[in-house]
């Protein structure tokens, strides 16, 4: 009956797999002259690099919190899909700001800018670094699981493994969509028999350990008040998040997709089929009672698969293992020397990402294998301290894509990203929650804290040293005005009358003007420069002070140098809702104490709900 079963689901899914494959523009498609890709193929590459997860997650969660790991994975799974939904976000602000790709590093640059944005260089960098080296050390358990193998020659199968693929990368051959989704079949099919097959060997026997594994996760959460079942969450969720390792890549792959809307989807499908395998899976191998865990920490799928349905199943579960494994070190090759190209040409390190004559970025492949190497060498191919040292740098990453996220709404709202915006106050939760994680991790694993700071330090060096007269925003401050031109430009006229508008970038103008019409826009380097509207529209940058502080600055210049005019400065009316953006009542906070402040300066907070016909510009005179 069994058997039965699973020749007809087989048939039923490469039948079903085969037919979508077949497909026309099911991964890839044309429009507007350039080639996007799919949200199934966005997914599918990202699921590839996630699912090697499951091949050492469950077996280092189990070592941490034993039975808890029964319910801790599909509560981490479910705690991450919260989080995608906070990328989704992000990208719909990058594309709203034409910021293609770039995922953390680009957001990070954005908001909270050049110097912080090498903090996550730092944090991306270290996962890329540990998923290399942690995936190739499984890949080589795995396909050595039904041989005894010393760690000299483990080592020596590692460091040629990585090389290999470095080597690949070199000689340009990279993996394309259609071949991941091919190996995506396999996969599909490999893991719906192992699934099955366990559900038809599950026993009462599996129910009482899973029981065991709520009353365990219970009683640690209940017994010390709050505070003790918190950090017992808090170190549960440490232990199981990498399980899920990879979800961030989708929002690195923003710059291959047509919208935001792509990455919303391949989120969406991540959570129906990693957010789904991934803890079932960990359930039916976990609630086993014929495996010694401590024994199969390194090939615990294998293992688990062979005793299901024997050693050629298992040795097919083994070399499914190797070849996603080995993906996903390709992935990390390919990602970061994608991130590195991104940073050299903002930065003008035109040396290091020089080509061959296969258009590939060897000298980044060459770092890269030679880290990894390194890495490798240093842990002694050791998984349990692979996996310590790469949760500090995955929870750093999410931690700093969240800080931005916060920090962007609580200056810009919801007004630019109307159509996809989430809960403010989960966001925070979640960001509290993964801060907790990140102190956690730093404390109990070590290592992992160690090398993320060695290399967060490097970045910043590079960062602050390297880039400090190649920085893209020197040229759109040259762009800009400063303070001075609006002194010369009110000393030009005789009017007496000079008011002042301080305007946010690409507003249009809808004042009513009086006298001598100025108008003043802050904006950020890191952003394009908004366009000029006239002569007496003045664009000054500003780069660590906030607004508030650039506009007693420059008032404070004017009552300085201009002498016998009548000023009266004018804000826009504030209309975003308190709740949605705090910023709004900080600023108008700030700006009520700005009468005190300049006694001799008229102020005034107007709106117009429609733009006077009069004034057709910001060049308009009265």
């Amino acid at each position: 009956m069994a058997q039965a079963i699973l020749w007809i689901l087989n048939i039923g899914l490469v039948i079903f797999l085969f037919s979508l494959f077949t497909r026309k523009d099911l991964l890839s498609y044309f429009k507007g002259g350039r080639l996007w890709i799919t949200w199934l193929a966005t997914g599918v590459i990202t699921l590839m690099d996630e699912f090697t997860s499951i091949f050492y997650a469950p077996s280092e969660a189990f070592r941490f919190i034993g039975l808890a790991a029964i319910i801790f994975i599909p509560f981490t799974a479910i705690f991450i899909r919260f989080l995608t939904t906070r990328m989704v976000e992000i990208a719909e602000i990058l594309d709203f700001h034409h910021l293609k790709g770039g995922g953390v590093y680009n957001f990070s640059y954005f908001v909270l800018g050049p110097l912080i944005s090498f903090v996550a260089v730092a944090s991306i960098m270290v996962d890329y670094i540990l998923t290399a080296a942690i995936s190739t050390i499984s890949a080589v358990e795995n396909s050595g699981s039904f041989f005894t193998l010393g760690v000299p020659v483990k080592l020596a199968l590692a460091v040629l493994a990585v090389w290999g693929i470095a080597g690949l990368n070199i000689s340009g051959i990279r993996e394309n969509a259609r071949v991941t989704f091919a190996i995506f079949i396999a996969t599909a099919i490999i893991f719906m028999n192992l699934i099955v097959s366990a559900l038809f060997h599950f026993h009462m026997e599996n129910v009482v350990v899973i029981q065991q594994g709520f009353h365990q996760s219970f009683a640690h959460l209940t017994s010390g008040g709050f505070f003790g079942g918190y950090s017992y969450m808090i170190a549960a969720i440490s232990s199981c998040v990498l399980a899920y390792s990879g979800v961030e890549s989708v929002l690195q792959s923003a710059g291959l997709v047509e919208d935001w809307r792509v990455i919303g989807k391949a989120y969406i499908f991540l959570a129906l089929t990693v957010g789904i395998v991934t803890p079932l899976v960990t359930v039916l191998v976990l609630s086993q009672t014929n495996i010694n865990f401590a024994e199969h920490e390194t090939d615990l799928i294998t293992h688990f698969a062979t005793l299901l349905r024997g050693r050629i199943f298992g040795i097919t579960v083994g070399a499914l293992a190797s070849v996603t494994l080995l993906m996903a070190v390709n992935t990390a090759f390919v990602a970061s020397s994608e991130l590195m190209e991104r940073i050299c040409h903002r930065y003008g390190f035109h040396w290091f990402i020089k080509t061959n004559k296969r258009a590939s970025l060897y000298r980044i492949h060459i770092a890269n294998a030679l880290f990894y190497s390194i890495i490798i060498l240093m842990t002694q191919g050791s998984q349990g301290t692979l996996a310590d040292m790469y949760a500090v740098g995955l929870v750093a990453s999410f931690l700093i894509n969240l800080l931005a996220l916060l920090i962007y709404h609580y200056s810009k709202g919801t007004k630019e990203v109307a159509p996809y915006n989430v809960s403010r106050l989960g966001t925070l939760l979640i960001f509290v929650v993964l801060g907790s994680c990140f102190l956690y991790l730093c404390y109990h694993k070590p290592h992992g804290f160690l090398l993320w700071i060695v290399v967060t330090i490097f970045s910043l060096i590079a960062g602050i040293y390297g880039t400090r007269k190649r920085a893209p925003e020197l040229k759109e401050i040259e762009e800009g005005e400063n303070p001075m031109d609006i002194i010369f430009y009110m000393a030009e006229s005789e009017e007496t009358n000079i008011n002042i508008y301080f305007k946010r970038p690409f507003d249009t103008a809808q004042e009513k003007m009086y006298g001598l019409p100025l108008f003043v826009t802050f904006y950020s380097p890191r952003q394009k420069i908004p366009p000029r509207a006239g002569p007496n529209h003045f664009r000054i940058p500003f780069k660590r002070a906030n607004i508030f502080n650039n506009i007693v600055a420059t008032l404070s210049l004017v009552l300085y140098e201009i002498n016998g005019k009548n000023i009266t400065v004018h804000f826009g009316w504030p209309t975003s809702s308190w709740i949605d953006r705090l910023s709004t009542g900080v600023m108008v906070f700030q700006f009520i104490r700005l009468p005190k402040r300049f006694p001799k300066i008229h102020f005034k907070i107007e709106y117009f709900q429609i733009a006077d016909p009069t004034a057709t510009g910001l060049q308009s005179e009265p």
